[in-house]
């Protein structure tokens, strides 16, 4: 029988003090990251700072294939904890050692490893899997793309959990290797830099690296068959484009937009600073949507974005995004108006530009145009609700409220201030108050009224800070539609 040591209490606090902190018991790790807006998405315990994606994918079946391998620190100890994915597991190893793993909710893994993850401890982990994403639902749709040639994947908030399990929330990004293999003749086009090609036995093998971090919804894939276009920006900035074979009717308007993405990247680091990015570019494949998306360094551009003709405006809104939204991300999803209120500001940049209307018609247009019992005002672009994420309000008067704070702090302070914020959050996230303290900073003035007025308050504001332009506050009848309206509004198409 053991003996029982007897310890004066001096010593069993000493003892107690010097526990190490491996022996605090591990517990789960969350199932979200703590977004009000999509309580499930993201997760707790972890953070990833790499993921090395090796695909297959064949369109003929839609059948994609694929071993995702994920750098990892624990930020608690970890019994167990989850990733968001949507496809069928065959086998999980974490550190080299299979793990036990369940599907739990609506897009969890569960993994449970053989030995507990200590707080600070970097692990590796490896998932295989394979299934038909296309066929895969997650509340009632799948983001995967099917087309005729191969399969297109980009969307938002989500998109992740249909090809590769992840930390899908933008509060946690990493760095990106994409490597995948398809059939000789056809392309697959990811985010970042092509590193290499090589075909052998029928298959061709396209590995993609994006070497900034970015946000899992702005890991993008497309398979298919493109014509691609390459070179650089007059600054030097690589460019890479490509434009489904079968466009049809809108092919060259697609071309005539999307071709000069390296001018107006130059052209918008005159506003935001130097492109965070080592390549830059879209593409535009045929599928049926009507949207864009500002997947980083390689916009996704839906046709239906050209069917009117060239739309430049729609270019300059995703190229924005690279500053506001890729380089710097948003905290949670509430923060919606730091990405969306300023690529329409852009745009509203670019029709002055153009001489197709000045940033102030514009903000008239927008605020006359909209009576006081009109519902868009009662969307709050600063915290709109998941419901109206993505509502009109959040784009025309989250960017009527940048011009409002332009003439409240005037134009030197202003421009600065758009450069400051992407390079003081360069690669990182952000959020509304913390925007709100640089632009105070920058300006010497207490902004607490304008931005709750503008950004928080669900009806139409009445008047204007004292040093904006009164007359807007004054109820008038609607001012003549600017010239560039109709292509600013197409980039809010979903």
């Amino acid at each position: 029988m053991r003996k029982k040591l007897l310890v004066p209490a001096v010593a069993a606090a000493t003892l107690l003090l010097a526990v190490p902190a491996s022996a605090v018991t591990p517990t789960p790790g969350a199932p979200g990251a703590g977004d009000p807006y999509y309580p499930t998405y993201g997760n707790g315990g972890y953070r990833v700072s790499h993921y090395d994606l090796r695909l297959k994918y064949q369109p003929a079946t839609d059948r994609l294939e694929g071993t995702a391998t994920l750098l990892a620190t624990a930020t608690q100890d970890l019994s167990r904890f989850d990733l968001d994915f949507a496809l069928d597991v065959s086998q999980v190893l974490v550190d080299g050692h299979p793990a036990k793993f369940a599907e739990t909710g609506v897009q969890e893994l569960e993994i449970t490893p053989a030995t507990p993850l200590a707080k600070g401890s970097q692990t590796t982990i490896v998932v295989r899997y394979a299934g038909l994403p296309s066929t895969v639902s997650r509340y009632g749709f799948t983001a995967w793309q099917r087309t005729s040639d191969g399969a297109v994947i980009a969307d938002e908030p989500e998109a992740a959990w249909w090809w590769f399990p992840s930390n899908d929330h933008p509060s946690d990004k990493a760095t990106f290797d994409v490597s995948v293999l398809v059939p000789d003749g056809t392309q697959a086009i990811s985010n970042g830099v092509l590193t290499s090609q090589r075909s052998q036995l029928g298959w061709t093998r396209y590995d993609w690296r994006e070497n900034k971090p970015q946000a899992t919804y702005l890991t993008t894939l497309a398979i298919g068959r493109f014509d691609l276009t390459t070179g650089t920006s007059p600054a030097g900035v690589p460019v890479v484009n490509a434009y489904s074979q079968n466009l049809g009717d809108n092919a060259d308007a697609a071309r005539a937009s999307v071709e000069r993405t390296g001018e107006l990247v130059d052209w918008l680091s005159g506003y935001f600073g130097p492109y965070p990015f080592s390549s830059a570019g879209g593409y535009v494949p045929a599928v049926p949507t009507h949207y864009a998306l500002e997947t980083q360094t390689r916009v996704f551009y839906s046709p239906a974005q050209f069917a009117g003709g060239a739309n430049t405006s729609v270019v300059v809104h995703e190229l924005a995004h690279q500053w506001y939204g890729d380089s710097v991300s948003l905290e949670r999803w509430s923060d919606i108006w730091l990405n969306e209120g300023f690529a329409t500001y852009a745009q509203w940049l670019w029709s002055e530009h153009e001489d197709e209307g000045t940033t102030q018609q514009l903000a008239d247009y927008v605020y006359t145009s909209h009576p006081a019992d009109d519902a868009f005002w009662t969307v709050k672009p600063g915290d709109p609700g998941a419901d109206n994420q993505f509502a009109d309000a959040v784009y025309d008067r989250g960017a009527l409220a940048i011009q409002v704070l332009r003439t409240t702090i005037g134009d030197d302070a202003f421009f600065k201030l758009l450069k400051a914020w992407p390079t003081e959050h360069r690669y990182g996230n952000g959020t509304i108050a913390q925007f709100q303290a640089l632009a105070e900073r920058l300006s010497g003035k207490n902004l607490d009224g304008l931005f709750q007025t503008w950004l928080y308050t669900p009806s139409k504001p009445t008047a204007l800070p004292a040093t904006a332009r009164p007359h807007l506050a004054a109820p008038s009848t609607p001012t003549a539609e600017p010239r560039s309206w109709q292509q600013i509004k197409a980039a809010q198409q979903h």
